[in-house]
Parts: structure tokens; C-alpha cells; sequence
């Protein structure tokens, strides 16, 4: 079975100018994805996705093949990430004669997961013969919490059935879908347009640690705070 890591990584960032390539310890964001990918045990093939030459070159530098260049008009803030990875696949059937069987999504706005995560899930995405992975972790803000808004009146997200004071009591567990990794078999994402498949998708449990999604400047900070030296090989 063929696992091909894809990595989508546009130039143009709001939250964060040239996000990609800012440095997070003193190494472009980008790159601790590409050398998670790069020391997986099962990973045949990484494939950037970039519209911006500044990235692909640096991922070149890195000792990445880079053949391919995003379209412009897939390198918005709202084009869908299915698209982008659609089109990859339209790329390579008409370039390359030959897709592979499984495609594992790897954000580099994930830069504290580590190969070995991306390996156990892999592990567990064959061991299940499951058609899509999505990894998850614990969530910080409990939705018992949290409150939603409906014009001047407020009300809970999430209620328990019963009353409770301490959060270790809380009766429910909740999730968040981290964006860190994401498999899926091939012939799934073109019949479906989808990693995720509500209710069927098996789920891959992260600590919350590594699970840091880099969008603006607090999470880069924070991610810093969180780097160790046994971060520092990824």
C-alpha cells in the first residue's frame, strides 16, 4: 500500500504574512511538517502543494521533488481543502500515470506532530481497514462551559442531565477535530469529496500538546512555549 503525504501550503496568510515560512524556533513552520513527513516509517512520496515560489524552493532545499505549482485560483482563503487536493490527484493521473492508495494530509500550521504520530495513525488506518482517518484531542473549553448567543438571551452549548460543580463529574467527553492528520484511501476522496465522514471516520487520539494549530501570532507563541529538545529532531 502507497501512502503519500500531502502538504498544502499556499503563500498568502492573513492571520500570520508568509505563515509557511515564519519561524518557529528558529526554523520555517513548514519545515517541521516536512521532516515529520521525511522520517515515517510508512510514507512513500511527500507532495507540496504551493502557489508561492518561495516556499517550493525552500522545500526543495529540503530535498523535496516539487514539480507541481497550485493553481491561483485555488490558493484562496475559502477555496476548499478537498479541491486543492483534487486537483493533485487530477495532476498526477495525467503526469505521473499513477496515484497512490492512500493520501495523508499533513497541515504544516501542525508543526509539535511528530512522525511517530503520523506512523500510529497510519498503523491504525490500515489495522481497521478504515476508509478515512481524522485526528482528535481532548477539548479544552468543555461545551457544559460554554454558552451561544440568540439576539439578547444566552444559553448553554451542552447541558448534563444532572446538576454538577466539578468537571471531572461532567457525564459527556468531547473532541476536537485538530486538523493535524488526515487519511484517507484515494478512491474515497474522488467518489466522496471528503477526509471526513461524520460517524464513520476513525478517530486517532492526540495529546492536546501536540495538537497546536498555528493560526495568528498567540499560537506561534504558544507553540514556542511548548517546544523542547525533544522537539527539536522533528
Amino acid at each position: 500500500m502507497d501512502f503519500l503525504a500531502f502538504i498544502p501550503a499556499r503563500g498568502g496568510s492573513k492571520g500570520i504574512p508568509n505563515k509557511n515560512l515564519v519561524l518557529l524556533k528558529g526554523k520555517p513552520l513548514i519545515q517541521y511538517t516536512v521532516e515529520a513527513a521525511k522520517k515515517s516509517k510508512y510514507i512513500n512520496e511527500i507532495f507540496i502543494s504551493s502557489d508561492d515560489d518561495k516556499i517550493i524552493n525552500f522545500c526543495k532545499s529540503l530535498g523535496i521533488s516539487v514539480n507541481y505549482k497550485r493553481p491561483s485560483r485555488l490558493a484562496d482563503d475559502n477555496t476548499p481543502m478537498i479541491d486543492v487536493v483534487l486537483d493533485m490527484i487530477f495532476w498526477k493521473k495525467i503526469h505521473e500515470k499513477k496515484l497512490p492508495d492512500v493520501i495523508v494530509l499533513l497541515q504544516p500550521t501542525s508543526p509539535l506532530r511528530t512522525s511517530d504520530d503520523i506512523d500510529l495513525a497510519i498503523e491504525e488506518f490500515v489495522r481497521t481497514n478504515s476508509e478515512t482517518l481524522i485526528s482528535v484531542n481532548l477539548m479544552r473549553e468543555h461545551p457544559y462551559e460554554c454558552i451561544k448567543l440568540d439576539g439578547n438571551k444566552w444559553s448553554y452549548l451542552e447541558k448534563p442531565s444532572t446538576k454538577v460543580s466539578r468537571r471531572q463529574d461532567y457525564e459527556k467527553i468531547f473532541y476536537f477535530i485538530n486538523g493535524a492528520i488526515y487519511i484517507a484511501k484515494t478512491s474515497f476522496l474522488v467518489s466522496e469529496k471528503t477526509f471526513i465522514e461524520e460517524g464513520k471516520s476513525l478517530l486517532f487520539f492526540m495529546e492536546s500538546e501536540k495538537s497546536v494549530d498555528i493560526d495568528d501570532l498567540y499560537d506561534l507563541k504558544f507553540a514556542e512555549s511548548l517546544i523542547s529538545d525533544n522537539h527539536s529532531s522533528l
